[in-house]
Formats: structure tokens, sequence, C-alpha cells
């Protein structure tokens, strides 16, 4: 690693501050994807901020129609939420399917979506729920967060706090894992409230995505064969040493078939409490 200071704020204003007086500095959260690139000198920050020590940022409530996650709530606890495991069952699942035990026990919501990878689980849950994003200045709207690959809408010194995701009617969440990383090779999040239906995917393209075409497809007619004749062009999508962008493509409309198939037999996941 490169020689860097480790600040360790004990308020969110501190930790904005810290920031924003050192242009090289850079958050640290988990530190599960940060760690890695540091030890491998890819990059080079002058001091790591450790948010880790803030009050108030780990945390899984309900709010109405809405549950809402702090940005500092590692992967097992959002896992392990009972609020989370009946309102929207899915999204435990999700989280309960990262990485490994160690990237469970230290990754966290904020840390992840904050980075935004290619092939990280969050970003397709984002999008598939129309979640919105919280920072210590304002609220982003999922379709308004994700820029590209490893860039979001985030701005310097703007942190994540919490995000907060609408309880659906229906929900699943399915995921094609390379079985090292347990990264996506291709994961899809389906979401139905109130008939209108979204979708995320992740690991396929240079950033999570929504297939409109699908959603337009299933909000008009919820049944799997409703998507027969539809795919996501393989030239948009990533072809790799795990996968071509041709069976990318294929591996988007079968698992937005199962999807649909699971949701319709009443699956223990995919069925939520709105109430």
């Amino acid at each position: 690693m490169h020689p860097f200071d480790h600040l360790a704020p004990e308020t969110l204003d501190a930790a904005v501050e810290a920031l924003a007086g050192d242009e090289d500095a850079q958050a640290l959260a988990g530190g599960m994807s940060l760690v890695p690139v540091l030890r491998h000198r890819l990059a080079a920050p002058s001091a790591l901020i450790d948010l880790s020590r803030i009050p108030g940022l780990s945390f899984v409530r309900e709010e109405g129609d809405r549950v809402v996650i702090g940005a500092m709530t590692r992967h097992a606890v959002v896992a392990a939420s009972p609020e989370l495991g009946r309102r929207i069952p899915a999204l435990a699942r999700l989280a309960g399917d990262i990485g490994d035990p160690l990237v469970r026990n230290r990754g966290t919501i904020g840390g992840s979506l904050a980075n935004n990878d290619p092939a990280a689980c969050y970003p397709c849950a984002l999008l598939g729920l129309g979640a919105v994003v919280r920072t210590n200045r304002r609220e982003i709207a999922a379709d308004d967060f994700i820029l590209g690959t490893f860039e979001t809408a985030l701005e310097p010194g703007e942190l994540i706090v919490a995000v907060t995701f609408p309880v659906p009617d229906l929900a699943v969440h399915l995921k094609e894992k390379n079985f090292a990383s347990r990264f996506s090779v291709v994961g899809l999040f389906l979401s139905r409230r109130g008939g209108q239906v979204r979708i995320g995917i992740t690991g396929a393209g240079p950033h999570a995505f929504r297939p409109t075409a699908f959603e337009e497809a299933l909000t008009a007619d919820f049944r799997p064969d409703a998507l027969k004749g539809l795919a996501v062009p393989a030239e948009e999508l990533n072809t790799d040493q795990h996968a071509s962008a041709a069976y990318r493509s294929h591996l988007i409309s079968v698992l937005a078939e199962r999807a649909v198939e699971r949701c319709l037999a009443g699956d223990g996941d995919a069925r939520g409490d709105r109430a």
C-alpha cells in the first residue's frame, strides 16, 4: 500500500469537513472494495476518512410503505432483519447471498452503492425497486444515481446516509454467480407494485441498468409468455472470461421469465407485506 493518514470522525459533519479539506482523501465504509484496491497499489489517497464511528448510520426501519436502511448497515444485518424479511424478503435474500461471511459481516450497503461495481448486487435492487438514495445533501432517485462504470451522481464531499426502498406487492432476486467471487455474472431484481413492473440488471453490462422493453411488456401482461421474442442486445453487454455477451443476453431473458414464474407461483421470497 501507499502511505496514508487514517481519520475516524465521530460525527457526519466532521467526516464531510475532513473530505472537503482534502481533495485526495477518500471515505472508508466497510472497505471490502477499497482495501483490495489499496493493497494492489491501484489508488493512493492521502487519507482514509473512516465512517465506522459515526452513530446513527446503521439501522433497518419501517417508514410507512417503505423500508429505510442506513448506509453503514452490514450486509449480514440487512439479511437478518426481521422487518425487511417481512416487508421485502427478496432484498433480504439478496443481502444474504453477497460474497462470503467476511464480506457480509464487513461490507455495507452504502459502501457498495457508492462504489457501484458493475457486478455488485445492490445496484440491481436499487433500480428494480425504484429506491431513493439519501445523502447528507439531498435525495437521489435510483434512475439518476447510477451514471456509468464505478460512477454515480455523488459529488465531492457527498456521503450516502440511507437508502429508502418502496415495499412492492411482489419482488424476486435471481443471480447467476461467479462461484469464486460470488459477484453476479448476471443478476436480476424484479418488482411489481400497483401493476407497474421494474427490473434491475447487474453483472451484464458496464453498469446496472433497466431493460425497459421487458418492463413494459410485463406491466401490460404479467406472464412469462409476454417476454417471448424480447432480448437485451448482446452488443450492449460485456464479454469477459466468465461469459460472452451473447450468453448474458440469453441469461437475462431466462432469469426474467423465471422471476415472473416465481411471483405467479406465490414463492415465499416473492411476496412481502405492504401493510
